[in-house]
């Protein structure tokens, strides 16, 4: 077992290995109350918990919420309130999140709004809720506008990434959490490329790779929870990739647009003059050895509007996190047109 430390007002752990999960009842020992928030299918997986919990002598009760992003709305959020306050939910209570990222940012929203703050425990079972979604403290919601654009900064109490639970995680969803992760190899770690490099799928190492990506995600919200700094730089690659998503309508997962959006950025800089063309051509190399998307068939002139109201965007500028060498992350500030026609160009399907 893996233990990576968040530092700030509100420390915490997350526990990185085989049996993980077993640890909700110590966590949570002494709470009168939790309720564990899951997708329909994390059943099972949160009846364990449910159990754990009432060994600990926790009263716990499941609720069920629509998978994937499906889950993040404002009705399925209201639902959620109206079940909590049935159950008698209180500020000395507990909400668990079992599930994949969106799960996990549905159910630390809840517990960030409910009573104005309750306790969450994060219990992601996807590569992708491991070193992403459920550390952090950032919780949220998707409206018309755009993803997350609702949400609240709400650390966890603790973070259990369970890896057994990877072992029925279809391909596709693994290859997509490893977009996140090689993103932090990009933007600080650079063991990460070196061991995925050496292994694209990311099977070899996995919990050493997880490990690595919760502590490049530990050590920027530990200085910045409120994403006015160094936590940007956790956003490589992501302006593109929300705005593929949402012209998609979430048809896309979350990593297949990560990796596009960490090429489009790196063509950028490159357009830029702050990476040279072998550090540009290192991530579609590695990126396309992962097996996943270098390019995007989509409709530029629909993207541009939804990279305007991007997280990070301050008034009318546009703002991308680039890097300015490996392991080097900047932000860069309205891009010249040209830059950015060049980058979207190069990952465009119409010209791949």
């Amino acid at each position: 077992m893996r233990t990576v430390a968040v530092a700030g007002e509100q420390p915490y752990e997350v526990l990185v290995g085989a049996g993980a999960a077993t640890r909700l009842g110590v966590v949570l020992a002494g709470t009168a109350r939790a309720v564990v928030v899951h997708a329909p299918p994390l059943a099972a997986a949160a009846g364990a918990a449910v159990e754990l919990l009432q060994t600990a002598g926790v009263a716990a009760e499941a609720v069920v919420v629509p998978d994937g992003e499906a889950a993040k709305t404002a009705e399925v959020a209201a639902g959620a309130w109206e079940e909590f306050g049935r159950l008698g939910l209180t500020r000395s209570d507990a909400v668990v999140g079992i599930g994949g990222g969106a799960v996990t940012d549905l159910a630390g929203f809840l517990a960030a709004t409910w009573m104005r703050g309750v306790r969450v425990v994060q219990v992601p079972t996807s590569l992708l809720g491991m070193v992403d979604a459920a550390v952090g403290g950032k919780t949220g919601i998707n409206t018309a506008a755009g993803k997350n654009l609702v949400g609240a900064f709400h650390p966890p109490a603790a973070v259990l990434a369970d890896t057994d639970h990877l072992a029925g995680l279809p391909d596709a969803e693994f290859r997509s959490g490893l977009a996140e992760v090689v993103k932090c190899g990009f933007i600080a770690d650079a063991e990460i490329l070196r061991l995925l490099e050496a292994d694209p799928t990311g099977r070899r190492d996995t919990g050493e790779l997880i490990a690595r990506a919760v502590q490049v995600k530990a050590d920027a919200v530990g200085q910045d929870l409120h994403d006015t700094g160094v936590r940007e730089f956790l956003n490589y690659g992501h302006t593109l990739a929300h705005a593929i998503e949402r012209v998609e309508d979430f048809g896309w997962r979350h990593g297949e647009a990560v990796a596009v959006g960490l090429v489009f950025a790196a063509e950028l800089a490159g357009q830029a003059g702050l990476l040279s063309r072998g550090e540009v051509d290192r991530h579609r190399d590695l990126v396309a050895a992962m097996g996943l998307p270098t390019t995007y068939d989509g409709d530029w002139d629909r993207l541009r509007p939804v990279m305007a109201v991007d997280k990070k965007a301050r008034g009318a500028s546009l703002r991308f996190v680039v890097l300015d060498g490996i392991g080097n992350p900047t932000i860069l500030t309205d891009p010249e047109q040209a830059w950015l026609d060049a980058a979207w160009s190069a990952v465009s399907g119409e010209n791949a």
